[in-house]
């Protein structure tokens, strides 16, 4: 997931922003033709990777709480290793399409499309179902799935901590703190803000897109303000990395361990000074 939302950082944000902002020095792009058709691919590619990678991880997460017959089998490096190479290639097939949509030439203005389209394509139908099932795709499918994972996920830890509570009881003998029910209680306010996080971030930039294909349609009364869509898009890239870091600064080990990398150097000081005044 980290990995998949750095390259979207800069794939998506750096490399697209920089022949806009010095186009002057990029002007020479527009002679090297298939350069715009890759960078749209993998611009796709490393997007659906990022929010399927979060899709995956979710469904995993639900696998090792709910279901624990499955979990031995599911829960393993070799599965993961399946499904990650698995997402990776059916996303290369699928954004395959950008590839030859595009004219290949940079626009070179601040605006929602990148790269030139080939003449006709952007109003064809073939081009309409194509973004249609982009956004269908990604993000509508992900979010469909992430939200049901993780109520169901909630449900299974509601039941589970009643059982729980009522097993601890007055007459059970046992009192105090319950790291276990701290621990899904956590569990309780992380899942909710995953999947509000998600669609919240990606539903400007989806009703922009829509907005933007009815009114080529003429089912529109007019085309949405462009700013529109830059605040989608930068709500978009931001969804590319929130999620990760949900999900891994809450987790109580990786806290430890990032402590453990920052007090390193701070140690490793402290023994040469100690060594040089020996």
């Amino acid at each position: 997931m980290a990995t998949a939302d750095l390259l979207v950082i800069i794939v998506d944000l750096i490399l697209r922003q920089i022949p806009i902002a010095y186009w002057e020095a990029f002007i020479f792009l527009n002679y090297v033709l298939p350069v715009c058709n890759i960078h749209a691919f993998l611009l796709y590619v490393v997007t659906d990777c990022s929010v399927w990678f979060t899709v995956t991880f979710t469904f995993d997460r639900f696998v090792a709480i709910c279901c624990q017959k499955l979990k031995t089998n599911y829960c393993t490096e070799r599965t993961a290793a399946v499904v990650l190479g698995t997402v990776i290639v059916l996303s290369c097939l699928k954004n395959t399409f950008w590839y030859f949509m595009f004219k290949g030439w940079y626009m070179l203005s601040n605006s929602p499309w990148f790269c030139w389209a080939r003449p006709g394509a952007r109003f064809s139908l073939v081009w309409g179902i194509g973004e249609f099932l982009q956004y269908l795709i990604t993000p509508v499918i992900p979010f469909v799935l992430i939200l049901l994972f993780n109520i169901s996920t909630i449900k299974y830890v509601l039941v589970a901590s009643r059982a729980r509570r009522r097993l601890r009881g007055p007459s059970s003998g046992e009192s105090g703190r319950d790291p276990e029910m701290e621990s899904r209680r956590k569990s309780l306010i992380l899942l909710p803000v995953i999947s509000g996080n998600f669609i919240v971030l990606w539903a400007v930039h989806a009703i922009f897109v829509v907005w933007f294909r009815l009114a080529g349609l003429n089912l529109s009364w007019n085309y949405p303000e462009f700013a529109i869509g830059e605040l989608g898009y930068m709500l978009q890239i931001l969804s590319c990395c929130t999620n990760t870091a949900l999900y891994a600064v809450t987790q109580t080990k990786f806290r430890q361990q990032f402590k453990e990398v920052v007090k390193s150097p701070v140690s490793l000081i402290i023994k040469c000074t100690q060594r040089r005044g020996i």
